[in-house]
């Protein structure tokens, strides 16, 4: 297998966006709690797993934010050689990271320090659900905010408007074959 070159800057660049969807998805944490009603926080379990002290959010955060960083950063490096539409890779990335570790949630269950402080997760289809959506957001965000930041370099960065338009082919003119005078 040919191995693959290191770029410092696409690195970065994933790293950076890696990190912006790791905030999104903690900023938006309180919201999903609402809707999912599980009160299950990624900063608290990364956070009080290091420490029980007043600093756990702090902590928790910041290394939720290096995992995210470390995922873009592998991610921007993989990604261009995987056969997927580029709009797709993000978001089945985190899937397919969702799907590996969620089995590890009950070994947190039984072994975290706070364990008695947090909500049990295994076995709970709603915190399955909780977790699905994070990484989906996750994935949405990484896979497109790193497209923008690495576009690839013999092609223009194609826009997706074909694929959320409501006929499919962008815009009514061009569905119906009219063209409009400029």
């Amino acid at each position: 297998m040919p191995s693959m070159p290191f770029d410092r800057a696409r690195t970065l660049r994933g790293a950076l966006a890696g990190a912006v969807a790791a905030a999104v998805w903690a900023v938006q944490q309180p919201l999903d709690v609402r809707v999912f009603g599980v009160a299950y926080d990624d900063t608290e379990l990364l956070g009080k797993a290091l420490t029980r002290r007043a600093a756990w959010p702090v902590v928790g955060a910041a290394v939720h934010l290096a995992n995210g960083a470390a995922f873009g950063a592998v991610y921007a490096n993989v990604a261009p050689r995987v056969p997927l539409p580029s709009w797709s890779r993000g978001p089945a990335a985190a899937m397919a990271e969702h799907l590996a570790t969620w089995p590890l949630v009950g070994l947190a269950d039984r072994f975290h320090p706070a364990r008695a402080d947090m909500p049990r997760l295994a076995g709970s289809p709603a915190a399955f659900a909780q977790a699905t959506w994070r990484h989906l957001l996750f994935g949405v965000v990484l896979g497109e905010l790193e497209r923008r930041l690495n576009p690839p370099q013999d092609e223009e960065v194609p826009t997706y408007e074909h694929v959320v338009s409501q006929n499919g082919h962008g815009n009514i003119e061009h569905a119906a074959g009219i063209a409009y005078p400029a």
